[in-house]
């Protein structure tokens, strides 16, 4: 593995595991805004992919998602940048209903078509729980007929996983036209992104639910009582396909919707996430009458965190000059530029908070940047 793919897949790891509230703020406004016009559904990027940089700005695209629907348009939007066609199929109750499609003539077609999961590359794919890449007479005839072949006889199937069920398909191919390629492993990265952070957000579902056992076990009062909802095992619980609608279902099903499960619209979902940060907080300055109300150490803890993913960043684009200005002890001059554009990103974004006043970027080039030695950051660096 190179060292830049190294470098991504930190960063990657980190994002998944630590910055589940930030996701929403700052990180998502600067990575999309160098992205082309959010497009429509039916609608293909020509972008050209342009390496690491261009899958960070997908995966920080496809985190942005509050809700299972933004969450897969944006996989399905990020997808279509790296192939030519892209379609996500629903698993329910051993079927795999289609959802949307990218790039087909009749993007519209794909919307409840039944695919075959009985044989080819569909079955492997569902008795695996693995990607493959097969040939499009692999694939259901049913679905070659309507949609037609593409270019190159290559496909690639993947399973979406949340865990470890396999939720959805995601189909891949050249295109039609011959001017798109398939990239297979960009493709594959975006869908194991997806399934990760559909998987992380539902252990945020999860928690309060676990807090409250906890506090019924010892003896607390538990909190007021909340609408109750479904365990969060599948995000398509709620999908029900038009051709399926003939199929006997219990009488507490939930309402015929096109589109994945509303569970994660409800404000319930917006709990506090029970992944472990990369870096342990600090805690937030008192207030002066020692005491600090929670919506301010929740901005904070925010403001600590982007911090630290704005250094993060400086580091990902910025490796060689990183190096050597530690090595000479004048990262500053060197990096000087990267650091007053984050500084003013910071500054306009915490400035006028409670925030304002911890100086948590400065503190957080020293210990990222300088590995906690200021020398290093040269005589130029203002304290």
């Amino acid at each position: 593995m190179t060292d830049k793919s190294s470098i991504v897949e930190r960063v990657v790891s980190q994002v998944l595991q630590g910055y589940l509230p930030q996701l929403r703020e700052e990180l998502v406004r600067r990575v999309v805004e160098e992205l082309p016009q959010e497009q429509e559904d039916g609608a293909v990027s020509t972008a050209p992919s342009v390496g690491p940089a261009d899958l960070l700005r997908s995966i920080a695209l496809i985190h942005s998602g509050t809700t299972q629907k933004e969450i897969l348009r944006a996989l399905l939007d990020s997808v279509s940048r790296y192939c030519g066609r892209t379609a996500l199929f629903v698993i329910k109750s051993g079927a795999a209903t289609g959802w949307q499609g990218r790039g087909f003539d009749d993007n519209d077609g794909v919307k409840d078509f039944s695919l075959d999961v009985s044989r080819g590359l569909a079955e492997r794919v569902l008795d695996e729980r693995a990607s493959f890449t097969g040939q499009i007479i692999d694939m259901d005839p049913r679905f070659v007929d309507q949609f037609g072949s593409p270019v190159s006889d290559s496909v690639l199937l993947l399973p979406l996983l949340v865990k470890d069920k396999v939720a959805a398909l995601v189909y891949a191919d050249a295109g039609t036209d011959g001017e798109r390629t398939l990239e297979s492993a960009a493709v594959e990265l975006l869908v194991v992104s997806t399934s990760a952070w559909l998987e992380l957000i539902s252990l945020r579902k999860q928690a309060p639910r676990d807090a409250m056992g906890d506090r019924v076990e010892h003896g607390a009062p538990p909190p007021a009582p909340v609408q109750s909802t479904t365990p969060f095992n599948d995000p398509f619980a709620g999908h029900a396909p038009m051709h399926a609608m003939a199929a006997a279902a219990p009488a507490s099903a939930p309402p015929e919707i096109h589109a994945p499960a509303t569970e994660m619209d409800s404000p319930q979902a917006e709990v506090v996430s029970t992944a472990p940060p990369p870096h342990v907080d600090e805690a937030p300055p008192a207030a002066p009458d020692g005491a600090m109300s929670a919506d301010d150490a929740d901005v904070h803890r925010k403001a600590q965190r982007f911090a630290r993913l704005l250094v993060d960043e400086i580091k990902l684009y910025n490796q060689a000059k990183v190096t050597e200005g530690r090595k000479n002890k004048d990262l500053y001059d060197r990096l000087k530029e990267d650091i007053e554009k984050s500084r003013g990103t910071f500054k306009k974004r915490y400035g006028n908070t409670v925030a304002a006043n911890a100086n948590y970027f400065q503190v957080e080039l020293v210990r990222s940047l300088a590995e906690d030695d200021v020398s290093i950051m040269g005589p130029n660096f203002r304290h």
